[in-house]
């Protein structure tokens, strides 16, 4: 089994706050995440895969889905 990710470490890889990724569970977004009991965890490589589907070429761009 992988390394699971904590919050804090999966923002960290993010380079966002934990808060914007609690926010983003909520509401719907980022990256999928496992829940073990209270936990929530993230897997590294979910994470670089929700990370390489936010590839843009301008900033007009919306990305592939929209």
């Amino acid at each position: 089994m992988s390394q699971l990710l904590n919050q804090s470490e999966a923002a960290s890889l993010c380079r966002l706050s934990p808060r914007t990724l609690e926010r983003w569970r909520c509401r719907g977004g980022g990256p999928v995440y496992r829940k073990l009991g209270r936990r929530v965890l993230y897997r590294p490589a979910d994470v670089d895969a929700w990370i390489n589907t936010r590839l843009r070429h301008s900033t007009s761009d919306m990305g592939a889905g929209r």
